[in-house]
C-alpha cells in the first residue's frame, strides 16, 4: 500500500486484508483436514466421528472462505481504485 501510513481508511483496509488472509489460510487448512480425514476414514473405516470431522471441516472451511475471498477482492479493488 502506498500513501499516508496514518490514513485511517488505509489502516482499516490493511486490517481487513490481514483478517481475510488469515481466514483464507484457515479455510483452506480445514479443507485439507477434511481431505485427510476422509482418506484415512476410507482406509480405516468411516465411523461417525470421521464423518462429523469431514462434514464439520468442510462446513467451517466454506463459512470462512466465502467472506474472506469477497473481502480480499474488495480490498484489492479499493487499492486499484486509489492508485488509478
Amino acid at each position: 500500500m502506498t500513501g499516508d501510513p496514518d490514513d485511517p481508511v488505509r489502516q482499516r483496509r490493511e486490517q481487513a486484508a490481514r483478517l481475510a488472509s488469515f481466514a483464507r489460510r484457515t479455510g483452506w487448512s480445514l479443507f485439507g483436514v477434511a481431505f485427510v480425514a476422509f482418506v484415512l476414514g476410507l482406509a480405516v473405516g468411516l465411523t461417525g466421528v470421521v464423518v462429523v470431522l469431514v462434514v464439520g471441516s468442510l462446513a467451517l472451511g466454506s463459512a470462512l472462505l466465502l467472506p474472506a475471498i469477497i473481502v480480499g477482492f474488495g480490498v484489492s479493488a479499493a487499492e486499484r481504485e486509489d492508485c488509478g
